[in-house]
């Protein structure tokens, strides 16, 4: 039974035949996690909160930067300093009373990454370097979870949904480049606006797959060229092959995924990485 209250804020939902009031109290009932609360993060918290998914985790420990204030809209510039999950808290629960958000403060490791993701129903994956990305991929497949990839760089971005059993990122990529061949955002750049286009993808992705409605990117990567405002779509298919979804696994537990992708030395790890998260 819906509140007043609620009944006024999703009437616009409720208005599509393809969501109706059913398709809401999913929404209202459905467990997303967030990989990040930074530039892909930040659109999808934010129009998952107005779309009223009842449960956002978001996965940061990072503190809001100024540097981060030109595509991170969760934050503000008197917020700087402060954890990057309590700022998205705040805006979050102000912008959707029914919305309640999971703070981890923590970075995402082999050792807790199934312990993160077993509550939620679907992943998002909003993280900026390899190390996360192929960890995400293998616990999120590991547990049966569906996983909304997306990924930005410069003027570019791609997306696609992972649903085990029909391949996974590793089909894609099946090993990472060498990390001087993958800088961050950090280091090349990247149009402020492009996390918002990227992640509202993620986020209709989302909802979709909560409701149950459309075609969605699964077996598809989407990608999206801003400087001539092109989109592109290519066929993914599941790897027999692949260490990790194939026909014969070699990879079936979670591995030491700074030593898998080369990170050694000086170069920064994936919690560091997380952490300047797009």
């Amino acid at each position: 039974m819906f509140t007043v209250e609620q009944v006024q804020r999703y009437s616009r939902h409720m208005l599509l035949p393809e969501v109706g009031p059913a398709g809401q109290q999913k929404i209202l009932d459905a467990k997303v996690l967030a990989i990040g609360a930074g530039g892909l993060g930040s659109p999808v918290l934010y129009y998952l909160a107005a779309a009223g998914v009842g449960t956002l985790g978001a996965v940061d420990f990072d503190t809001v930067d100024r540097s981060n204030l030109q595509r991170q809209i969760l934050h503000r510039d008197d917020r700087v300093g402060m954890p990057k999950t309590e700022s998205a808290a705040l805006t979050l629960t102000g912008l959707n009373p029914d919305v309640t958000v999971v703070r981890h403060d923590e970075p995402l490791t082999s050792d807790n990454a199934l312990d993160v993701f077993a509550p939620y129903d679907i992943v998002v994956n909003g993280c900026d370097n390899f190390p996360t990305r192929y960890l995400a991929n293998d616990a999120a497949y590991f547990l049966g979870k569906t996983l909304v990839d997306g990924s930005i760089m410069r003027f570019e971005g791609m997306a696609t949904v992972f649903e085990p059993g029909q391949g996974c990122y590793r089909c894609l990529y099946p090993a990472p480049p060498p990390p001087e061949m993958a800088p961050s955002c950090a280091e090349a750049g990247v149009l402020g606006v492009l996390p918002g286009l990227v992640g509202l993808i993620q986020a209709t992705e989302t909802l979709k797959h909560i409701v149950g409605i459309g075609s969605p990117l699964v077996g598809r990567l989407l990608l999206i060229d801003a400087m001539t405002m092109e989109f592109r779509e290519l066929k993914l298919r599941r790897d027999p092959a692949c260490p990790v979804c194939g026909d014969h696994p070699t990879v079936t537990d979670l591995i030491d995924y700074e030593e898998f992708c080369g990170f050694a030395g000086g170069d920064a790890s994936p919690a560091e990485a997380l952490a300047a998260a797009v």
